[in-house]
C-alpha cells in the first residue's frame, strides 16, 4: 500500500504538540454513505523495555468475515509515553505495517482516540491524514470528555462531549458489557463512525479488525 509522506517526526514533546496543533484543522469530518466491505483494524503493543512499538494489521472481508491480509511491522519509539502524545510512539509503526498491505482498506479503525482528544488530534486522526482514508477511533478507556452512560442494549449511544464540544460517543456494541469510545478519526462524521463500528463488530466487544489486530500483535510482542 502506497502512503504518501505527511510529515517528519519531531524528536521532543513540544514539536509534537505543536504539529498536532498544526495538523488538527485539517481533520474533516464527512458522512460515510456507503455499507463498505474491506475494514483495516491496527494495534499496537510494546517491547518489554518500551522501546519498540509493535503494530499489527489486520484486512478484514466483512462479508466474508475473513481476514484478506495481517502484516507485523516494527519501529522504534521516538519519544516516552506522554499522554495526549500516543500517536507519535506508535503510527510509525502502524504505517510500516500498512504499507505491506497489498490491498488498498475502504475504512480504517484504531484502537485508539480519534476526535476525542484534549487537542482533537488523537491516533486514529493521525493515520487518517496519513491515509487519506475514512478512519475511525475505537478505545477501550476515555481520554478526556463527559458523558451520560448509555442504555445496557448493544447499539445504545451517548454523546462523549469536551469543553462544550461533541468530541465522540460512547457505544455500547454488546449487551451488558462496557460501552467504547468512539470518535471520527478523518473523512467520517460521528454518525457513520458509530455505524461502521457496529457494522464491524460482530460477537464480540471489540470490532472485529481491531480485535484480531490485537491478538497479532500480542503474538508477536511473544515471539
Amino acid at each position: 500500500m502506497k502512503i504518501e509522506t505527511l510529515h517528519r517526526w519531531p524528536a521532543v514533546p513540544a514539536a509534537a504538540i505543536a504539529l498536532q496543533n498544526r495538523l488538527a484543522p485539517r481533520v474533516r469530518l464527512t458522512a460515510v454513505p456507503a455499507r463498505p466491505r474491506l475494514f483495516a483494524g491496527a494495534d499496537v503493543a510494546f517491547s518489554p523495555n518500551g522501546a519498540v512499538a509493535i503494530a499489527g494489521v489486520v484486512l478484514w472481508d466483512r462479508l466474508a468475515d475473513t481476514v484478506v491480509e495481517q502484516h507485523v511491522a516494527r519501529a522504534p519509539c521516538r519519544l516516552p509515553y506522554i499522554p495526549g502524545l500516543l500517536s507519535f510512539r506508535e503510527t510509525p509503526a502502524i504505517l510500516a505495517a500498512l504499507r505491506k498491505l497489498r490491498t488498498r482498506p475502504q475504512i480504517m479503525l484504531c484502537d485508539a482516540q480519534g476526535l476525542a482528544h484534549p487537542r482533537r488530534f488523537g491516533l486514529a486522526c493521525h493515520v487518517g491524514l496519513w491515509l487519506d482514508l475514512p478512519t475511525i477511533g475505537c478505545a477501550k478507556s476515555r481520554l478526556c470528555g463527559d458523558y451520560t452512560e448509555p442504555a445496557p442494549t448493544k447499539g445504545s449511544r451517548s454523546a462523549l462531549r469536551h469543553d462544550g464540544q461533541r468530541i465522540g460517543s460512547v457505544v455500547r456494541t454488546r449487551d451488558r458489557v462496557k460501552p467504547l469510545f468512539v470518535s471520527p478519526g478523518h473523512r467520517c462524521d460521528h454518525d457513520s463512525a458509530v455505524r461502521l463500528t457496529l457494522l464491524a463488530t460482530t460477537r464480540y466487544r471489540l470490532p472485529e479488525p481491531t480485535r484480531l489486530a490485537h491478538q497479532l500483535v500480542t503474538r508477536a510482542r511473544a515471539q
